[in-house]
């Protein structure tokens, strides 16, 4: 038997809007979990940001991680960055790393700053990928620009996503407009997200539960736990890559 989830209670509404889902269409996106976002010596880090406010949705992530991998979830990690010779990073992108003092593709304590390859970009090991597990490098915020992301979720046959990561203002939020706009219906965690300014993640959050869920709803790691079906766990563990 398919493990499903729903309904999850969430905000504004009881997710999915279609009752519950297979967990076979059902996908984790777990967006930008890099060194250089919630890492010491990392890109957010040497902007001068609080990096304990990124790293707030770590804990609950790995938990919920271990969930969904025990039921089979589709996992997709996405990473930010740009080719060691940057020829994919628009200028003025650069100009503004450059302005706040940490500027992408500069040596910083994790390597070059935001660039393939080097430390600062790898996942962080709470909640690294495992064998199977699919990583979507992408140059921009947002998942699906420039990146086989959409031609991933629809050769699997996923319709419903389920997004954690960082920032939630930015990259994640991002990522949900545009999956939103492709018709995937989308669940945010509050608890698997985290910003550089905590007013900015309440704001992102409550845009989303806005004019009847204008890009989908909120819920939290536990409220998915609760509404997946139980019984058809399988009982076996990815072993790590």
């Amino acid at each position: 038997m398919t493990a499903s989830i729903g309904p999850v209670q969430a905000d504004p509404y009881p997710w999915p809007y279609d009752g519950t889902v297979p967990v076979s269409r059902t996908a984790l996106i777990c967006i930008d979990w890099q060194t250089d976002f919630c890492g010491k010596g990392g890109y957010v880090d040497s902007m001068g940001y609080d990096i304990e406010l990124t790293r707030a949705g770590l804990p609950a992530t790995a938990r919920l991680l271990e969930h969904v991998r025990d039921l089979g979830m589709l996992v997709i990690h996405t990473r930010e960055g740009h080719d060691p010779d940057l020829s994919d990073l628009p200028p003025n992108k650069r100009w503004r790393s450059a302005r706040i003092g940490a500027e992408i593709g500069s040596d910083g304590p994790c390597g070059r700053i935001l660039v393939k390859g080097e430390p600062g970009w790898e996942i962080v090991p709470e909640v690294a990928p495992v064998a199977g597990e699919v990583i979507v490098d992408k140059p921009g915020k947002g998942a699906f620009y420039a990146t086989n992301l959409d031609l991933v979720l629809r050769t699997h046959g996923i319709t419903h996503l389920i997004l954690t990561g960082i920032t939630t203002d930015v990259c994640v939020h991002t990522t949900m407009r545009e999956a939103n706009d492709r018709g995937y219906e989308c669940l945010i965690l509050s608890d698997c997200t985290g910003a550089t300014d905590p007013s900015n993640h309440t704001a992102a959050l409550h845009m989303v539960t806005m004019q009847g869920g204008v890009f989908g709803c909120v819920a939290t790691s536990d409220d998915v736990i609760t509404a997946t079906e139980p019984s058809s766990h399988p009982a076996h563990h990815p072993q790590a890559a």
